[in-house]
């Protein structure tokens, strides 16, 4: 399973300006009236139906689309909401690689069982995504990494693309060979003078005739062709922390009812901070008000620790904070981060601000 977020950058820009909804985005240098210098980082689907792109040149853009809306990065916010939506997509899988601050590969073989299971799954996952982050993404699901991820980009936004092993040639099959993930201009130029334009043709083009136009990467490119990559998920170093986050279906006043639905969210990010082996030291609460005015609250401990109770204890005395700010509460959250690998069991700990 591959998941890539849609327009991550722009949608989370309008997460938190919902004002922003609908308009052209482009994040990137300041345009300054079409003398800027630098490039369009990422831009929302509206701009991209103007003709922007990532990459082109911010006066380029500025020129063609001025009444769009032009933001700096706020990398800080895309950072932060990259991994509640990681720690999200890790929950579900057996084996989790994450690619980018906005992509990953997912092998849930065993997590759903069939091909049928991972799409239960799948939905479920876009459905978790929008209730906790109000975002979405695309998602391919196929018997190997590279047919997953053109799964994923087939349709965009907010897609599902489920391709069984019997279907992959047919599916790859008419679709250009720039869908290939790492095939740029110029291997997509020498392709199309070999007269290889489908990923069809490539699939069907001798595999001397690759090895002599690319060399040892003719058996890369042959192999996503045919659909016969083999290539396995793999992790990328262990998690840095591990959320979980709950958005109420309407906004709630009654803050014991806030402080009740914490509690299975503890349960669910300690299960799952002690099931991979780890000990922590930091715990952390995050409250979204109506609005979408967001606080974050973090307490680090006097030792590691891997005790349920303390970290119910700590993140209980972080809420309270908001107790009586007279605010509805959209959402709440609670993350536990500054691992360290235990071997043994671990005894109840002082803890102290």
């Amino acid at each position: 399973m591959h998941a890539d977020m849609d327009a991550f950058y722009a949608s989370c820009e309008v997460r938190e300006n919902p004002d922003l909804r609908g308009k052209p985005i482009v994040i990137g240098a300041d345009p300054q009236e079409g003398r800027g210098r630098g490039v369009v980082m990422a831009c929302s689907y509206e701009a991209r139906a103007l003709g922007l792109r990532s990459a082109m040149p911010i006066s380029i853009a500025y020129r063609k689309a001025p009444d769009a809306v032009y933001l700096t990065p706020n990398y800080e916010l895309y950072a932060r909401i990259s991994e509640n939506v990681m720690d999200l997509f890790r929950s579900h899988a057996e084996i989790f690689e994450q690619t980018s601050i906005d992509e990953a590969f997912m092998d849930v073989t065993r997590t759903a069982g069939d091909f049928d299971g991972a799409e239960r799954l799948a939905k479920l996952i876009k459905r978790e995504l929008i209730e906790r982050e109000g975002l979405t993404c695309s998602v391919g699901i196929a018997p190997n990494k590279s047919t997953a991820k053109i799964a994923s980009d087939y349709h965009k936004p907010d897609g599902l693309t489920m391709v069984r092993p019997g279907e992959v040639a047919a599916f790859l099959a008419p679709l250009s060979v720039s869908k290939i993930s790492g095939v740029g201009k110029k291997t997509e130029d020498v392709l199309k003078k070999m007269g290889i334009d489908t990923i069809g043709q490539l699939a069907a083009t001798p595999g001397m005739d690759l090895k002599r136009a690319f060399g040892k990467t003719a058996v890369w490119l042959w192999g996503i062709a045919r659909g016969i990559e083999e290539l396995p998920v793999s992790p990328r170093g262990e998690s840095k922390s591990v959320s979980a986050e709950r958005t109420f279906g309407s906004d709630v006043g009654e803050f014991d009812t806030v402080l009740r639905t914490v509690e299975p969210l503890i349960d669910e990010v300690h299960s799952r901070t002690v099931r991979q082996g780890f000990a922590f030291k930091s715990v952390s609460v995050k409250i979204r008000f109506e609005g979408f005015l967001t606080y974050t609250r973090v307490r680090t401990l006097q030792n590691f620790v891997k005790d349920r109770d303390v970290m119910s204890k700590v993140a209980g005395e972080l809420l309270e904070e908001f107790r009586g700010s007279g605010r509805k509460v959209r959402l709440v959250g609670v993350r536990l981060s500054d691992f360290r690998k235990e071997r043994g069991t671990q005894s109840k700990l002082a803890v102290s601000e």
